[in-house]
């Protein structure tokens, strides 16, 4: 299955304008500050959250068989804008898994067994509430980077969330890579890290579960738009191959600080039976935990990517 539409309105390289929004201030998109339609989709409604990365994306009943031309432009909106956003999707399993088929075949990683769904190895398990000591996501990452070939995307429905807080936040890594300066660059082009599966879930997989761990380009390439995308993140890599490791240490500390630049961010604030929607390839994402005790509750599905070169 091609991953994204190319023709009609093709996908064009656009230098990204450094802004940001800041967080929403209401559960429907009329009460943002302001956001800006996507013309050219004739079945869907797309509105940036800002020019860097995000949007909201209306005009489709995902509960409901939809038509490949609707998937097409579903995948257009992604791939234009890095990670989307629907509400008042209150999906089903067999409906989630339908609409992660219209991005590829699902991703199911190892590292997922002890949270997965009886009947459906590909959907997981999201919860947090009184009882729990960690939630998933709480630190800058882009999902299972430590998987030889790492998941292209995400898909996480949230059914219950909390009356305040836990709002995921998006970060351009186009963006990332760009601000980067030419020596920068040159310097990173070449390089290689290590993605430990270890790092980050070590301490939650039963003892003795083997996790994997891989190397990939510092700045990987995409596959569908062509450009360069900053490709480590704190929570799975730990070392740059090839050089000394205090070189490693310090070039990773400036980078996982890099990444962080709101400038290169959106906000998304949840409401009930909404769907995310992100690419893993030019993203990171961060779930921010500021809500305990509350319940906030849902499903995701990955799938399946190529290996990052």
């Amino acid at each position: 299955m091609a991953l994204y539409l190319k023709s009609g309105r093709g996908l064009t390289h656009r230098m990204p304008v450094m802004t940001c929004r800041g967080r929403e201030i209401g559960m429907d998109v009329a009460l943002r500050d302001k956001v800006e339609p996507q013309d050219g989709y004739k079945l869907l409604k797309v509105e940036k959250l800002n020019p860097t990365i995000g949007a909201y994306v209306g005009g489709v009943d995902l509960t409901q068989p939809f038509g490949e031309d609707v998937a097409d432009e579903l995948r257009l909106a992604l791939a234009e804008n890095l990670a989307i956003f629907l509400r008042d999707q209150p999906v089903d399993f067999e409906a989630h898994r339908r609409l992660a088929a219209v991005f590829g075949e699902a991703h199911v990683a190892p590292s997922t067994k002890p949270w997965r769904v009886p009947g459906f190895d590909e959907i997981t398990k999201m919860h947090a509430d009184e009882n729990s000591t960690y939630v998933a996501g709480e630190h800058w990452h882009t999902d299972m980077s430590c998987d030889p070939e790492p998941p292209m995307g995400s898909l996480l429905y949230l059914h219950t969330i909390p009356p305040l807080g836990g709002d995921t936040v998006f970060s351009s890594m186009y963006a990332a890579w760009d601000a980067l300066s030419d020596r920068m660059k040159a310097q990173l082009e070449d390089l290689s890290a290590v993605h430990d599966g270890v790092k980050a879930f070590g301490s939650l997989v039963p003892k003795g579960m083997e996790l994997p761990c891989t190397a990939h380009p510092v700045a990987r390439t995409h596959p569908v738009t062509g450009r360069k995308a900053l490709y480590v993140n704190r929570s799975y890599t730990t070392r740059i191959e090839g050089i000394p490791e205090r070189e490693s240490d310090a070039l990773l500390a400036f980078l996982f600080d890099h990444v962080q630049n709101p400038m290169f961010q959106c906000r998304f604030t949840w409401s009930p039976h909404a769907i995310a929607i992100w690419d893993n390839r030019c993203s990171q994402h961060m779930a921010i935990w500021d809500y305990f005790p509350q319940v906030r509750s849902g499903y995701r599905i990955q799938v399946k990517g190529e290996k990052p070169v």
